[in-house]
């Protein structure tokens, strides 16, 4: 049977955790308020963003670089939006740095192993791009045994998601895509729904295909609504179709890391309410024992008093 000073020695430590855990749960609670506000204001943007990138695809049938200035790999916008077999894919995994966030990021790591298997099993190279250290914890021991392989890591862009991370990370997928070295771009992320729950879901970049619904898809010859371009449709095209990645990308940012931070204030919450059963038992065990003790002092008292 534990002693009392034991358990009293158990009972400060988990009270110690306890402020941990509330502390924890207060700033993510805080944090998350700003990140929901942020996603939600960004999601009416991003859905024009994509309804106007699918209708100036739709009244486009011919890509063109001739007249255009191409600096960097996001701005040949005719090779990104070239359709080709696909023989290798690129899966840009978001999760975030810090782990106590409950399960949030073994189950953004365990869907994009799963995606990771089926492209496999068809024959298709696999090259991961992490966002986050803890999703890169996760998968460096896994990837290998898969075939796979860990081309970039990007770490500063989970903490606080901005337009430049967004870019840079666009510009690094388009130069692999544009060079040959994957056919297809993914992204693994988690849509944030409300403060206790999220949905892990795989976004489409290229081809653009698969961003098309069915009735949308581009088909040669074919061209959707009538529309003017000024100065010219394969300028208008150099802008929107990086405007169009990292747009997504910066979204994808959003979206996980509001997730994360609901998903860890639910973590801290559950451990903080722990926490506190764990005391309230060991309280109660603590007077039981104490009272036990007490007890046989007076019968020792008064056994000695009546032997007397």
């Amino acid at each position: 049977m534990p002693n009392l000073k034991d358990i009293k020695n158990r009972i400060q430590s988990v009270q110690s955790t306890k402020k941990i855990t509330r502390a924890m749960k207060m700033v993510a609670g805080a944090k998350v308020r700003h990140a929901e506000v942020s996603v939600k204001a960004s999601r009416p943007y991003a859905s024009e963003m994509m309804a106007m990138f699918k209708n100036l695809l739709n009244s486009t049938d011919t890509y063109s670089s001739e007249t255009l200035k191409i600096k960097a790999a996001i701005d040949n916008y005719p090779k990104l939006l070239e359709r080709r077999e696909v023989r290798s894919v690129g899966l840009l995994v978001i999760g975030s740095n810090k782990g106590l966030a409950g399960a949030y990021n073994s189950n953004v790591a365990k869907y994009a192993l799963q995606k990771a298997k089926e492209y496999k099993e068809q024959d298709i190279d696999v090259k991961f791009f992490i966002a986050g250290q803890e999703p890169l914890s996760i998968l460096k021991r896994r990837v290998a045994a898969l075939g796979a392989s860990i081309e970039k890591k990007y770490f500063s862009a989970v903490d606080d998601p901005s337009a430049s991370d967004a870019v840079y990370i666009a510009e690094d997928l388009a130069e692999y895509f544009v060079d040959g070295r994957i056919d297809k771009i993914e992204v693994i992320t988690t849509r944030f729904r409300n403060m206790v729950s999220y949905r892990v879901e795989e976004w489409h970049i290229l081809p653009v295909d698969g961003v098309l619904d069915a009735k949308e898809k581009i088909s040669d010859g074919v061209a959707g609504a009538l529309m003017e371009f000024l100065p010219d449709k394969h300028q208008i095209l150099q802008k929107i179709v990086p405007m169009y990645m990292t747009n997504t990308i910066y979204q994808s940012l959003a979206e996980a890391h509001a997730s994360e931070l609901a998903s860890r204030m639910t973590a801290m919450s559950a451990a903080t309410n722990n926490a506190e059963k764990i005391i309230h038992d060991l309280s109660i065990q603590y007077n039981k024992i104490r009272q036990s003790a007490i007890t046989n002092e007076i019968i020792e008292v008064v056994s000695g008093a009546n032997s007397l």
